[in-house]
């Protein structure tokens, strides 16, 4: 295997603080060296010309149409819109036809990723038989296959008595649990946020305090259990309210939000524009500006795709009846770039973070690492066009958006998976 040099690149760590150009040595797959003066023989030397050079992104909420739905995204498919967003690692979820409900299913997605050559899958496993919402599945097995954590996907658990059930034996395993904050009685047909816009646009609404209440509960379970808990896609200043508070407590809970909850609001919806239909909802000004200041506070951990691949037909339906959710991928580091955080801290909500809190070996610049890697130039202004990214599915609600900070080139294991072409 070829050395790479990168050298006139501005190294950014999260993990470590680092931020300054620098020199980085790729050998055999690995990080060799870091500021080091020596050149193997025969290496290829990479002229960063000043763009950053961080670690390949870790995306650790991904929807993929394998198994089940290919026709929306496959494996190989969303590993070419992940490369092009600078994302080597993905956390998938487990809500496919079949569930990943069993060991031979957790192993067989995390071996598709390996045979891309361009990404890292780790399956998450699910927290009930089918996604169902009914029997628990067989976590320890799920686990010692390689579940990172557990998770029933887009669907919240609406038992109170079978959560505390599921967060006391995640304790036992020291697991995670993911939970998609949503009451399922408030939410049950909804596809908007209750507001005059949606009265207005005639929507089925679900009120915002959905999402708190589902919230308040599960943090009052992983307190009486000691489990950890981790909410997905938080998207309301109420939530965030108490996810704080419930931090200051000591509570063993983390969050997520996505790219559409600090960079959209509800108006995007727009003129029943379907490629803005998520779930939850996009909410008002007022909470999207409290996601912002969630990641500028700490209060959110991390910040996930939440990709959500669909096909045309999916998508060409009434507002209503339309499949929810975005692709988010490829516009990934774009967004985040753009919610007003030093460069550090948002490259933090995109490696390390995710990385640590799922138990990933990945996310850092270290030697002896994998060189997973993602060169960008964080001043280049590009625009999002549906129809023309990477991958299959095409549902963007950034089309037609102009996105500062674009993705040169992406490494996995020190091969190059995507270039721009802006470099030579």
């Amino acid at each position: 295997m070829t050395s790479i040099v990168f050298e006139n690149v501005r190294l950014i760590d999260p993990a470590s603080g680092r931020d300054g150009i620098g020199r980085l040595t790729v050998e055999n797959g690995l990080i060799a060296a870091l500021d080091g003066d020596v050149t193997p023989e025969g290496a290829h030397v990479i002229d960063g010309q000043g763009a950053v050079l961080c670690p390949g992104l870790v995306d650790m909420r991904v929807a993929l149409g394998e198994p089940g739905s290919e026709y929306r995204e496959s494996i190989t498919s969303g590993a070419r819109a992940a490369v092009a967003g600078g994302i080597t690692t993905m956390a998938v979820l487990p809500n496919t036809s079949p569930a990943i409900d069993n060991p031979a299913l957790v192993h067989l997605l995390s071996v598709r990723g390996k045979e891309t050559g361009m990404v890292s899958i780790h399956p998450y496993g699910a927290l009930t038989r089918g996604c169902e919402g009914k029997e628990m599945a067989e976590l320890g097995l799920l686990q010692e296959a390689g579940a990172v954590a557990f998770t029933d996907g887009t669907r919240a658990i609406e038992d109170a008595k079978q959560m505390r059930n599921l967060l006391s034996y995640s304790r036992f395993l020291n697991a995670l649990v993911v939970q998609h904050p949503e009451e399922p009685s408030l939410a049950k047909g909804a596809c908007a946020t209750a507001s005059a816009l949606a009265v207005r646009l005639g929507l089925p609404q679900v009120p915002s305090a959905a999402e708190a209440i589902m919230v308040a509960r599960d943090l009052r379970l992983a307190e009486l259990t000691g489990a950890r808990l981790h909410f997905a896609h938080i998207s309301t200043a109420e939530a965030l309210s108490l996810i704080r508070e419930a931090k200051a407590k000591g509570v063993q809970v983390t969050c997520d939000t996505a790219p559409p909850y600090f960079a959209m609001t509800e108006e995007d919806i727009g003129d029943f524009r379907t490629y803005a239909k998520f779930s939850p909802p996009l909410r008002s000004e007022a909470d999207r500006a409290a996601v912002c200041a969630g990641l500028a506070d700490g209060t959110i951990d991390v910040v996930a795709s939440d990709h959500a691949p669909a096909d045309a037909d999916d998508k060409r339906l009434p507002f209503a009846l339309a499949r929810a959710g975005g692709t988010g991928l490829a516009t990934l580091l774009g967004v985040t770039l753009g919610a007003g955080l030093e460069l550090i801290d948002a490259l933090r909500l995109l490696t390390c973070a995710p990385a640590d809190l799922l138990n990933i070996p990945a996310g850092r610049l270290e030697v002896g690492r994998e060189a997973d890697l993602c060169l960008f130039d964080p001043d280049e202004v590009w625009t999002v066009v549906a129809g023309s990214l990477p991958g299959r599915a095409q549902n963007t609600p950034f089309d037609g958006r102009k996105l500062t900070g674009r993705v040169l080139r992406t490494f996995r294991r020190g091969v190059e998976v995507y270039t721009a072409g802006a470099l030579p």
